[in-house]
């Protein structure tokens, strides 16, 4: 969560002339971290799936989780098209979780973490899924995918113009990895999940309990300052 909104106050800072002109979309340096910290994010959330389920998530209590998650994607694609309108977000981060949740819940049902992680067969499996999504992308590829009709599945020829794009394909390996490492710490190293959160870092897992807040206030707060920076020095 901290780099992430240290990566997005960079891109603010770039917006407003800051700091010297900097690529964000395709300088390796802003897209790798780009890259490690969707990756870390939807990591998180495949794993938080896991404990929901382990735990008893009612489908009940599932659905109301992933109002709020889809209502935030809708709050961002209205914002990004006031801020620019010509590469809004229309399957970014938050949209992506949203389809990528009701994947995961549907195999929960099927294979909860204690049944997972017992399974070497079902191991092996969801594994091969979540490389299989991760790597299909790469090799194929259709015109039919480039509108944002359908972006959304991943089998692009080309990236679209937006501000984010996370599309199911490659990252629901991503979510899968995460859900997958998830269980087999819930049976084999439960301790993982139950100790004690250190001193050190609690602040931290205030962020992470509140997630989804932080992600959708802290650009208001940081373009909010932004922006009343620059009417002071005008």
């Amino acid at each position: 969560m901290v780099w992430m909104a240290g990566f997005h106050f960079s891109f603010d800072l770039n917006q407003y002339r800051f700091i010297a002109p900097q690529n964000f979309y395709d300088d390796p340096f802003w897209t790798v971290q780009r890259l490690c910290i969707v990756s870390m994010f939807l990591l998180g959330a495949g794993a938080g799936q896991a404990v929901a389920v382990d735990a008893g998530q009612t489908w009940r209590r599932f659905w109301r989780r992933w109002a709020q998650v889809a209502g935030c994607a809708l709050l961002v694609s209205v914002g990004s098209y006031a801020m620019f309108p010509r590469s809004w977000i229309n399957f970014g981060v938050l949209h992506g979780m949203a389809v990528m949740l009701v994947l995961l819940r549907l195999l929960g049902t099927r294979l909860p973490p204690a049944r997972l992680a017992r399974s070497p067969a079902a191991i092996t499996g969801v594994a091969l899924v979540a490389a299989v999504a991760w790597w299909l992308p790469h090799v194929v590829a259709n015109r039919f995918f480039d509108t944002r009709l359908t972006d959304w599945v991943g089998l692009i020829t080309h990236l679209p113009v937006t501000e984010d794009y996370v599309p199911v394909l490659p990252w629901l390996g991503m979510m899968l990895a995460g859900y997958l490492a998830a269980s087999l710490l819930l049976v084999h190293a439960r301790a993982a999940f139950t100790g004690a959160v250190p001193a050190v870092v609690r602040p931290l897992a205030v962020l992470g309990r509140w997630s989804l807040s932080f992600y959708m206030i802290h650009q208001l707060v940081l373009i909010g300052s932004l922006e009343l920076l620059r009417m002071i020095h005008t």
